[in-house]
């Protein structure tokens, strides 16, 4: 089984990023199951804006959808701006829109019999809503999001520390990241066993 964790900072290769630290809990945990987990960092690929899978000469997205199209689990990494998902973030979902028409050779669409979750991290609140509208948008693309398929991390309200900064609320966003890992493990499982077939149309 593979993973593909899709990091939505907005910093480019080497910067750190806060949001990774969290997600590699969940990276870890998935390993620990067997898991073989790769990792894309989106704002070192130029991915211009748009709606279908290749926008022709110079367009890196189309190896970002093979990748996705490779991997049992997706996981979205994105840090909170203003209460909602990195642009970053928002522009791999638009990417993603073309998959839904897309289908596989029994004519399933290609999002089907995969699962998600999303890591959020930022020292403002909002990571709920980034979670929602994350997770929202991949279950209308087509993959299945399990119940407790996320994990985030906040100061609380007001300016203050970084993630890596502190280890206020470390020890709830691990635990919390570990549970996602196992729910994501658990139902790609299921769905490999048991995948979901061609809608039968009349």
């Amino acid at each position: 089984m593979k993973a593909l964790f899709v990091s939505c900072t907005l910093k480019k290769s080497p910067e750190g990023s806060n949001t990774e630290l969290l997600a590699q809990v969940v990276a870890e945990a998935l390993e620990e199951r067997g898991v073989s987990v790769g990792h894309v960092r989106l704002a070192d690929h130029d991915v211009p804006p748009g709606v279908v899978t290749d926008l022709g000469e110079g367009d890196e997205w189309p190896q970002v959808h093979a990748r996705l199209l490779d991997a049992q689990i997706l996981v979205v990494v994105t840090p909170t701006w203003l209460g909602r998902p990195s642009s970053v973030a928002q522009r791999m979902l638009e990417r993603m829109d073309a998959m839904l028409s897309e289908t596989g050779p029994d004519g399933t669409p290609v999002a089907y019999n995969r699962v998600a979750g999303v890591v959020v991290t930022g020292n403002e609140d909002g990571a709920h809503h980034v979670i929602s509208e994350i997770s929202g948008a991949l279950v209308d693309i087509g993959y299945t999001v399990p119940g407790q398929a996320w994990t985030y991390w906040n100061q609380g309200p007001g300016p203050g520390p970084e993630y890596p900064d502190t280890e206020h609320g470390h020890e709830w966003s691990h635990r919390t990241g570990r549970l996602m890992a196992h729910n994501l493990y658990e139902v790609a499982t299921a769905l490999s066993e048991h995948p979901v077939p061609p809608f039968p149309e009349s």
